[in-house]
This record gives structure tokens, C-alpha cells and sequence, in this order.
């Protein structure tokens, strides 16, 4: 990195509130490409005179376009917050002034909004809101659906990543991060790569490479009216951000799993997977996390040799070598497996199949298939939306359950461990569901949730915004099911608590858990 510029004057002068025409004190807040003024209602973005091997902000001009950029970009997803480009000018008197005179700088300027409200301050004070995390889900989704397409070889794209941050690692100082373990994660991503070359190709052609945002984790993402809004994506070189969708969303996948939010980041994987159908790319996840994994490594590698302090320099060194080791064990996947949770309506298998699967597998766990969802998905509708009686007919529900199983072998011949979650009342659709295992060649379990009726009763009776459509009178017909023969499959108690089940079927599925 260079330093290109004095800008000493214009950021001592945007640290005064008379700037700004405010009474208040202006905070700062320091990044390594940036300085962001809190002043008042606002935030001003003032881009440093930088250069780093991946970006150039080393003139006035150069840091012009991408505060333009950043504008244009931004309020693809956050247009109430992104405002306008302001200059700092030089007036007649040799002062500066924001919006005046001759430019000698520029700034974005953005409604402020209260650091609280910040996805990762959000997560650090607790759980996140599994309402929250469907919204943040289905809005990346919408997203990536209107994102613009680039025609490009996937695999090259990809490639040339990988070899960027294996440049940047080499770049780092002596020290910093164990070359052994730099060069053995370059090999494995390298051959990783290679063999997934046929289907990243595949996916650029079908329209999956899009100008993504680049930059999508918790620290860039906030809470604004209410919703998850995504902001400060990638600007100052669209080849970055132009990625894979899944490559996009890997970086907030990674960064839940990383943080240990395991349930949170399953949650958020598997809704976007429903909302946009996406079964071929889960072969790429593995690697599209340690992708992500890697470049936090390095980055965080050279923030660490910046630190003026040895605290400072500890946490930093401490926090990349964990990301170093997050990427390598990204890349190591177990066999993939097959687990069945049935029961008949009310007897929480949904609850317990979004908590299970952040269990199951490699991160971001299991991919949790939901004959409800499903179901609503076939008929062109959103989740949540309620379907007539006509769309529960015999065959209609045939045509799920064989959709279930196609999606469970798609899944599995990716590498995935699967987690089907559907009633299973009849015995010919729990043998399919444990033939497409043995077709496969993976371990099955199957795992038959319990209840007494009165709480299956209140158990649906209280839902609401929820996939499944069962109420009370449902649940009253299910009870007269012929169920057959279930010693094939586990039974669980499911009539206390969540934590409870959760605990049960885990001990289920591995004794001793």
C-alpha cells in the first residue's frame, strides 16, 4: 500500500461540526480505505488517497468515480440511505468548504443511522430473529434476481481469486501468517477448483454471474425501517464484485458460521436456496467459503502489521489465523448423509428441522428441504402465502413427494447432507425417502416426531407467517392415518420443549451427542 496524497488538511477540516453547520461534536471512524465523518442526521464518506494492489484511490479524480460508483451502486439496495457526491472545494480565500469551490476532494453523503443497528452489533448482543434472517434472505435473493448478468468463463473467474489471494498472502510480512498452511490452502482450493470447473462454467452460462454487491457481511448490512437493508457493497472495481450469486452470499454465510451463529447461517442459506431454487451450486459452497474465509485472512493479516500497539496487533494476528484455519476446514467435507424428520402436523418438525440442520454436514449445514415450501413453490407462490384445499389433492401431494426426492439426489450427488422435513404418513413415502439414500450410496435415518393431539392442536392453532397451511381440522384427519409400520424409524417425544427435541433426535442421530 502507498500513500498517495496529503489529505491532512480536508479530513482535520471535516472533523469540524462548523463543516457541516452542526452544533454537535463529528465523530470519525477510520477504515483502511476510508474516513467516515458522523455529523448530525449524516455520514460523509470520504475516500483515502491509497493505493493497494486491489484498488487505486491515489487521485482526486480516481476517488471521484468511485464515490459516483458507490452512489449508483448502493442505492441498488439502500436508495434512502445513499444520497448524493459532495465536494470539498477551495474557495477564493483559501478555505475549504463542503459543496463549495474549486474540488480538492470528494465524499458520499448517507443518512445516518444508529450503530445498534448494525447486523453485527446485532449479533453480538444475542440471537438473531429467525423473522429477520427469512427477510434478509428472501431480500438478497430479490437482489440477485436483478442483478446484471455478465457473460464470462465461471471457472476463470474463480481461479483468478484464488490465485489473488494466495498473491496476498505471499505479499504479507514474514510471520504473519504460516506460509504452510498458505500454500496448502492454495493447493486444495487450486485442485478444488479444477474439479468443480465444468459446473462453475455451467453456472456462468445460465446467468449465476452477476454484478453482485462484493462485500456482503454483517458489518454491511443494517437494519433500516425495519428491514435488513444491504449497503457499502464493493464499488471500486466491478471485476471483484462480479461474481457467482452463491460466492456473493458466501461471505455472509461464512461470516455467521464463523461467528458460531451455525443456526443462523443455515437458516439464511437454505431460505435463499428455496427462494431461488438453487440445487446445482451447493457442490461450490465448500469452496466459496473458504474463498471468503482466505481473503478475511490476508486482510485481516495486513491490518495486524499496521497496529501501532501489541494488544491491538495480537487480536488482529489472532483473528486472521482463525480465518486461515476456518478456510482450510471449509475445504474438508464428511460423506454426506440423508435424515427424514416426519410427524404429523403440530408436532414441531420444521422447528426442529431449522435447528437440526446446522447440525448435519459440513458448514452451513444440512440442505433442509420442506414439503411445505416445496409445495409452494410449485405452485408460484411465496412461502407464507396460504393455498387452496385444491392444491392438498392426492396428487398434488404425489407430485411433492416425488419433487422431494429428485431435490434430496440433486442435493446429495453435490456432496450435501440433505434434510427432508414433509408428514411421511404413508409408508410407501418413507420407503422412497429411504430408497433415494440407497440410490445414492449415503447413510439414512429417519426420525418420527410425537405429540399429544391436544398440543398438536395448539400447536397449529397458534401459527402465524408460517409455510404449513395445517390447522386444527387437519391435524383431526391426520389422526385417523393408517400410518403402517415405523420401527424403521426413530421415535421422538416432541411434546416439550424445542430444546428438548432438538436435544433428542441429535442423540438419535448420534448416540453419544
Amino acid at each position: 500500500m502507498t500513500e498517495s496524497e496529503d489529505q491532512a488538511e480536508t479530513i482535520a477540516f471535516l472533523c469540524r461540526a462548523k463543516a457541516y453547520g452542526v452544533a454537535d461534536t463529528v465523530k470519525r471512524i477510520d477504515t483502511h480505505a476510508a474516513v467516515v465523518f458522523l455529523a448530525g442526521e449524516y455520514a460523509f464518506k470520504l475516500k483515502r488517497a491509497v493505493r493497494y494492489p486491489y484498488l487505486d484511490f491515489s487521485t482526486v479524480d480516481r476517488r471521484r468515480a468511485v464515490c459516483e460508483a458507490e452512489l449508483k451502486l448502493n442505492r441498488r439496495t439502500a436508495p434512502d440511505i445513499y444520497l448524493e457526491v459532495r465536494c470539498v472545494g477551495r474557495m477564493s480565500d483559501g478555505s475549504l468548504a463542503l459543496g463549495a469551490g474549486e474540488p480538492v476532494d470528494w465524499v458520499v453523503v448517507m443518512r445516518r443511522f444508529p450503530p445498534e443497528c448494525l447486523l453485527e452489533a446485532m449479533a453480538k448482543e444475542g440471537p438473531l430473529a429467525p423473522d429477520l434472517l427469512r427477510d434478509l434472505a428472501d431480500g438478497i435473493a430479490a437482489f440477485h434476481d436483478d442483478a446484471e448478468v455478465v457473460p464470462c468463463a465461471g471457472a476463470d473467474r474463480v481461479r483468478s481469486v484464488i490465485d489473488g489471494n494466495r498473491a496476498s498472502m505471499d505479499a504479507l510480512s514474514d510471520g504473519l501468517l504460516p506460509k504452510e498452511d498458505c500454500a496448502r490452502l492454495h493447493e486444495g482450493s487450486r485442485a478444488l477448483m479444477e474439479d468443480l470447473s465444468s459446473l462453475l462454467d455451467a453456472r456462468a452460462r445460465s446467468g449465476h454471474v452477476r454484478h453482485c454487491h462484493g462485500d456482503l457481511h454483517l458489518a454491511n448490512i443494517c437494519l433500516w425501517k425495519g428491514k435488513p437493508t444491504l449497503f457499502d457493497c464493493l464499488e471500486f472495481d466491478p471485476e471483484l464484485a462480479t461474481t457467482d450469486v452463491l460466492y456473493d452470499l458466501a461471505f455472509l454465510i461464512m461470516d455467521l458460521w464463523q461467528r458460531g451463529l451455525h443456526e443462523e447461517a443455515s437458516l439464511v442459506f437454505n431460505r435463499y436456496c428455496d427462494m431461488r431454487a438453487e440445487n446445482d451450486g451447493l457442490a461450490a459452497m465448500p469452496l466459496f467459503l473458504s474463498m471468503r474465509a482466505a481473503v478475511r485472512a490476508h486482510v485481516g493479516a495486513s491490518a495486524a502489521g499496521r497496529q501501532e500497539s501489541a494488544a491491538g496487533f495480537d487480536a488482529k494476528i489472532g483473528e486472521a489465523r482463525g480465518y486461515l484455519s476456518a478456510a482450510l476446514a471449509f475445504l474438508d467435507r464428511p460423506v454426506p448423509r440423508l435424515v427424514a424428520v416426519g410427524g404429523l402436523s403440530g408436532t414441531g418438525k420444521s422447528t426442529l428441522a431449522g435447528r437440526l440442520a446446522a447440525h448435519l454436514g459440513g458448514a452451513p449445514g444440512a440442505r433442509w428441504l420442506r414439503s411445505d415450501v416445496l409445495r409452494k413453490r410449485i405452485a408460484g407462490v411465496s412461502p407464507e402465502d396460504r393455498l387452496s384445499a385444491d392444491a392438498y389433492t392426492r396428487e398434488h401431494s404425489e407430485a411433492v413427494y416425488r419433487r422431494l426426492g429428485e431435490e434430496a439426489c440433486m442435493a446429495l450427488a453435490a456432496g450435501a447432507t440433505v434434510l427432508v422435513d414433509a408428514v411421511f404418513a404413508d409408508p410407501a413415502e418413507r420407503a422412497a425417502m429411504a430408497a433415494v439414500a440407497a440410490n445414492n450410496g449415503v447413510p439414512f435415518k429417519g426420525l418420527w416426531l410425537e405429540a399429544d393431539p391436544a398440543v398438536l392442536r395448539e400447536r397449529v392453532g397458534a401459527r402465524t407467517g408460517d409455510a404449513s397451511d395445517a390447522d386444527a381440522a387437519v391435524v383431526d384427519r391426520q389422526l385417523d392415518y393408517a400410518l403402517g409400520d415405523l420401527s424403521d424409524w426413530h421415535r421422538v417425544d416432541a411434546g416439550g420443549t424445542p430444546d428438548a427435541t432438538l436435544a433428542a433426535a441429535r442423540r438419535d442421530i448420534e448416540p453419544g451427542s
